[in-house]
C-alpha cells in the first residue's frame, strides 16, 4: 500500500479500505435490500471470475461482496467461462450473448450486477430478460461508471482494442482476463429509466476515491479534490436499485 495513501487515509490500517469506499457503500445497500426483503435466490449477473473478491485484501469488504452470508443461494453467470471459478456462489453458469437467460420466469428475489451495464450492447433486450427472471417486488442492484463522468468519457475516446494496454498502464494490477469491450448504452439515469420502463428506478451518484491515478500521489490528491467538486451529473459512478412492480 502506498505511503501517501496511508498518510491521506490512516483508516486504511484498520482493514484496507477508506471512508470513501464506494464498494462498501454499494454492497451495504445490496445486503440491506436482501435482508429487508428476505431474498433467498440471488443472481450475480456478469460475475466474471470474482476477481475483486479473489484479490481484495479487506476482510470486511469481502464479507460484503459474499452474498451467501445472508443465507441466500447465489447463482453466478457470465458469458466468460471464467465464471466457473467464481469463489462466492453456489452455482455457476456460462450464458450465451444475445440469447435468453437460461432461467425460468421469476426465478430470483434479487439480481446484483456490478460494473456490467457498461459492457451491454443491447440494453432493451437485456432489461427484458432481467425483469423476466426477477420475482415481483424484487430488486436489480447495479453499479456502473456514469456515462458523463470523466472515466467513461475518457474510455469512450479510446478504441476497445486499446483498452487493455491503457488500463494496465493506469492500474498495473489489472489482469487481462478482466478487461472487456465497453458500449456505455446503459450508464445514465435516462438510459436506465427508458430500458426499465414500468419499474421503480432509484439511484445515487458516487464519486468515491480515485481509481485511475498512475500511482502518482500528486494526481491522486488532485482527483480527490476534483471528486468533491463534481456535480452529480458528472460523478464517476452511478448506482441503481431497480424494483419490479408487485
Amino acid at each position: 500500500m502506498s505511503d501517501f495513501k496511508l498518510r491521506k487515509h490512516p483508516e486504511l490500517k484498520i482493514d484496507g479500505f477508506t471512508v470513501l469506499d464506494g464498494t462498501v457503500t454499494f454492497y451495504s445497500l445490496v445486503k440491506a435490500a436482501m435482508q429487508r426483503h428476505d431474498a433467498r435466490e440471488v443472481l450475480d449477473f456478469g460475475a466474471g471470475r470474482g476477481a475483486s473478491f479473489h484479490d481484495d485484501p479487506s476482510v470486511y469488504r469481502r464479507s460484503l461482496r459474499d452474498l451467501r452470508t445472508t443465507g441466500a443461494t447465489v447463482t453466478a453467470c457470465d458469458i466468460d467461462a471464467a465464471v466457473m471459478s467464481h469463489p462466492c456462489s453456489h452455482r455457476q453458469i456460462v450464458i450465451e450473448p444475445g440469447k435468453p437467460l437460461p432461467f425460468a420466469d421469476q426465478s430470483f428475489d434479487l439480481i446484483v450486477t456490478d460494473h456490467t451495464f457498461e459492457h451491454i450492447e443491447h440494453p432493451v433486450a437485456l432489461s427484458k430478460e432481467l425483469i423476466r427472471v426477477l420475482k415481483p417486488s424484487g430488486y436489480i442492484c447495479a453499479r456502473t461508471p456514469n456515462r458523463y463522468g470523466y472515466v467513461s468519457v475518457g474510455a469512450g475516446l479510446v478504441p476497445n482494442r486499446m483498452h487493455g494496454s491503457v488500463l494496465r498502464s493506469v492500474q498495473s494490477d489489472r489482469a487481462g482476463q478482466d478487461i472487456f469491450p465497453t458500449f456505455y448504452r446503459l450508464n445514465s439515469v435516462s438510459q436506465v429509466r427508458k430500458a426499465f420502463a414500468g419499474c421503480e428506478v432509484m439511484h445515487y451518484h458516487d464519486s468515491a476515491e480515485p481509481a485511475y491515478y498512475f500511482g502518482s500521489a500528486l494526481l491522486y490528491k488532485m482527483l480527490l479534490k476534483l471528486h468533491r467538486l463534481l456535480p452529480d451529473a458528472m460523478a464517476t459512478s452511478v448506482c441503481f436499485f431497480i424494483r419490479k412492480p408487485a
